[in-house]
């Protein structure tokens, strides 16, 4: 089998790894290459380009870089032109995809959406584009699928593909040893994975964090980065302040699993803090032009996947343009206050967890695509993974 695989994020480049992984596992001899990052071509792709590296949020980021995708594009126009690929799988990062989804068309290359964008979220009208370009749609959510079937876009329901990472996660016991060995309570700071989002919600989560040590002295701050230069950057935000904060690279898994709640960026980290049963609140700063822009295309009561899911807002979630800190800050000094009220939201995540955090999406999808676009080249069966 011979799979264009395409993604743009930190994120997608976790599942990509999973897929690929799960792919040559059912097939060793597929072929599996195209635009990822590290953990994709430690799984088995040959990365033509690092895109999960050159994630871009906005507009107005893509437009500065719009000779750099172009460039990109043409070089992966010419690669579906002259070797032509059993199908194209592309994870999330819409706007780019959109393009390379085009390009595959016109070459009659079958296109397959492995986690799509939450278009039902914020853009609804570009289902119609999807409808359009893509062959299928491999649901991560429920509430997905049914969606995308509503409107006439062929999908399949897998499941979340982080549940696979986080059912094979490992915590580092001795890293976990010397922390817990530490006095006071953890509180984890968890301010995304782009620079974009650091510059952002960092100092926002910060402040809430001065505010909470004012009103708890016994509390201390663990703050993940995802790399050194985004660690360097949190710190001499810290510096000034005296406050008992570290921060740690590659270190999330631990850090949700020692805090007694956290601080954290809406986005798939909120299903690792419900696996965890960790209670958390979510900011996201925006600047004002873009909550204005955006607040118009939110559609969704909610901008965190486990309060969608649960269909009420467990974890409090500030998707604001001003300083939330006061809020936050009140709010996990009330629960570090009150163990009632974090036990009732740890039942209530655990409940949940049983009804959605199934592993197995990457082996489901692995399937689909082999069996679909390698075996017999006709419609294969649906996997019912619906709850």
């Amino acid at each position: 089998m011979h799979v264009f695989m395409s993604a743009g994020e930190p994120s997608g480049d976790l599942h990509g790894a999973n897929l690929i992984r799960a792919i040559l596992a059912a097939d060793p001899t597929a072929k599996i290459v195209g635009f990822g990052g590290e953990k994709m071509r430690a799984a088995g792709q040959d990365v033509h380009y690092p895109l999960a590296q050159h994630s871009v949020m906005w507009v107005f980021d893509v437009l500065k870089q719009i000779r750099f995708f172009r460039e990109l594009l043409d070089k992966a126009h010419e690669y579906l032109k002259t070797h032509r690929p059993d199908v194209v799988v592309m994870i999330d990062y819409p706007g780019f995809h959109w393009k390379l989804a085009e390009q595959a068309k016109e070459e009659g290359i079958p296109v397959v959406y492995f986690v799509p964008p939450q278009i039902w979220a914020w853009r609804q009208g570009r289902v119609k584009k999807m409808k359009k370009l893509l062959t299928h749609v491999l649901s991560a959510l429920p509430f997905e699928h049914d969606w995308f079937t509503r409107r006439g876009v062929p999908s399949t329901y897998i499941g979340h593909p982080y549940f696979d990472e986080l059912a094979s996660q490992k915590l580092d016991d001795a890293f976990m040893a010397v922390e817990r060995a530490k006095p006071g309570r953890v509180v984890g700071i968890l301010p995304g994975s782009r620079n974009s989002e650091i510059r952002k919600n960092a100092p926002e989560m910060l402040r809430a964090a001065r505010k909470i040590h004012a009103a708890n002295p016994n509390t201390r701050f663990m703050v993940a980065a995802f790399n050194d230069q985004q660690a360097e950057a949190v710190r001499e935000l810290i510096a000034p302040w005296k406050m008992p904060a570290e921060v740690f690279v590659g270190r999330t898994p631990e850090i949700i699993e020692l805090s007694e709640c956290c601080i954290s960026v809406s986005g798939s980290v909120s299903l690792e803090m419900m696996w965890r049963r960790k209670p958390a609140v979510v900011i996201y700063r925006l600047k004002r032009y873009e909550w204005r822009i955006g607040r118009h295309f939110k559609i969704v009561p909610f901008i965190s996947l486990v309060n969608l899911l649960a269909s009420e807002e467990l974890y409090p979630e500030f998707l604001v343009a001003s300083d939330p800190s006061k809020k936050v800050a009140a709010r996990i000094t009330e629960w570090l206050s009150n163990p009632e009220q974090i036990a009732a939201i740890k039942s209530r995540l655990t409940q949940l967890c049983n009804e959605v955090a199934k592993p197995g999406a990457c082996e489901l999808a692995a399937k689909f695509l082999i069996e679909r676009y390698q075996v017999a080249k006709q419609p294969g069966p649906t996997f019912d993974r619906r709850l």
